[in-house]
């Protein structure tokens, strides 16, 4: 009976290690907010936050923090006894931004290049192969070095490839954020080219909503969502990339099972500005050319803090007319303030006649939408809900606004 109580203990005290262990490991090591913005870590019993007044003078609770833009420290201990870690906090100045609402092209680049696929090569002897096999690499890796070469794009893979002549290639590879090496030897084929059996790619293109632009720094955030690889789905790591007019071509309405779109075409449109971040809250950069981006100066506005946007009406921005923005009715049905890890901030649901009769709701090609609430910026469209295209979600657009403060 002692010896089952005991393990029972043993077991409780465990657990109860693991549940401490996990809460401290999913707290962030750095938060970025705005001020006046409340301070939202999720905590357990015994988990103490305290903070190091000698990073900002005046601080004695979070609301002051909050309230003065700076930097702060946050010290969390165990029963306010054992310190377990530190959290730098940066809180950022509230601003102003112009919602923009327009259609337009996006071309990215990648670093390095994208593996998507493999296949079996027949060699010159006409045999098959599969050089890649145990190499370790994988789709969705990308491979940045072959030989201590750059790889930047296809053509630089081939070339080099193409002049080791056969013998074993060394190669860097990035896998989940993780360099690593592995050599293939390429196979000659009756054409006498070398190939590794790999396919990639080293760029991609599409059309989306520019959300915002921010007068103060000339940069804008777009879509609210990130750009994956179609055959990976993954996120594509970017070098550079491009934002460029487009003109829209077609609108598929969206229906019950089958999601609509707009096509556009990016071929020999006029430069926007420079992307610099793909990230899966959307895509940021700098606007080299604001005549282009067509937006109404007058319209600036504030960033709406998640305790100022509110369940009900609200609007839209989006262009289906090339170029031409119109404002369409939504309601915001759920708000889920807490969430800083996904795009999925609020359940949206259009209700705008005009906007459901030309599109079904909403649809592809839209994300990045600027959604606006009682004069403020809230947020951006980043989802359809594939069964309801009258409903999707949103992003908050003060977390758009850190991931474009967040310079990669």
């Amino acid at each position: 009976m002692k010896k089952t109580i005991k393990k029972l203990l043993l077991v409780f005290f465990l657990m109860l290690i693991y549940v401490y262990t996990i809460a401290i490991e999913n707290m962030p090591n750095e938060l970025v907010i705005f001020e006046g913005e409340n301070i939202v870590l999720n905590t357990i019993l015994g988990l103490d936050i305290k903070f190091n007044s000698q990073t900002i003078e005046t601080v004695s609770n979070y609301k002051e923090v909050t309230q003065k833009p700076g930097k702060a420290t946050l010290q969390v201990s165990l029963f306010d006894k054992l310190f377990v870690k530190e959290v730098e906090v940066d809180v950022l100045p509230r601003t102003t931004v112009i919602p923009v609402g327009n259609i337009a092209g996006v071309k990215l680049y990648t670093s390095g290049v994208l593996v998507v696929g493999m296949s079996e090569i027949e060699g010159i002897d006409h045999k098959t192969y599969r050089p890649y096999e145990n190499s370790g690499i994988k789709e969705g890796d990308t491979i940045t070095q072959i030989n201590g070469i750059d790889i930047s794009s296809t053509e630089e893979l081939i070339k080099t490839v193409n002049k080791a002549q056969g013998e074993p290639v060394k190669i860097k590879y990035i896998q989940e954020e993780e360099t690593k090496e592995c050599s293939i030897a390429p196979v000659e084929t009756s054409n006498k080219e070398y190939k590794l059996g790999l396919w990639v790619r080293d760029s991609a293109a599409g059309v989306g909503t520019v959300t915002f632009y921010e007068p103060a720094t000339k940069r804008f955030g777009a879509l609210g969502h990130g750009i994956t690889d179609i055959d990976t789905e993954e996120l594509i790591n970017i070098a550079s990339g491009e934002f460029v007019t487009t003109r829209i071509l077609n609108i598929t309405k969206g229906e019950s099972g089958q999601p609509g779109k707009i096509q556009g075409t990016v071929d020999n449109q006029k430069n926007i500005g420079t992307i610099y971040k793909n990230s899966r809250f959307g895509i940021y950069g700098t606007v080299d050319n604001l005549s282009v981006l067509n937006v109404d100066t007058s319209k600036e506005m504030e960033v709406a803090l998640r305790d100022e946007i509110k369940l009900g009406k609200a609007t839209i921005l989006c262009s289906l007319d090339n170029q031409k923005v119109q404002e369409y009715d939504i309601e915001i049905q759920k708000i889920f303030k807490e969430n800083n890890y996904d795009n999925k901030s609020m359940q949206i649901k259009v209700t705008d006649e005009r906007l459901l009769e030309k599109t079904g709701g909403i649809i592809q090609g839209m994300s990045g939408s600027p959604v606006i609430q009682n004069g403020k910026f809230v947020g951006a469209v980043t989802h359809v809900l594939v069964n309801n295209p009258q409903e999707g979600y949103a992003v908050f657009g003060d977390i758009m606004l850190k991931q474009s403060k967040e310079v990669n």
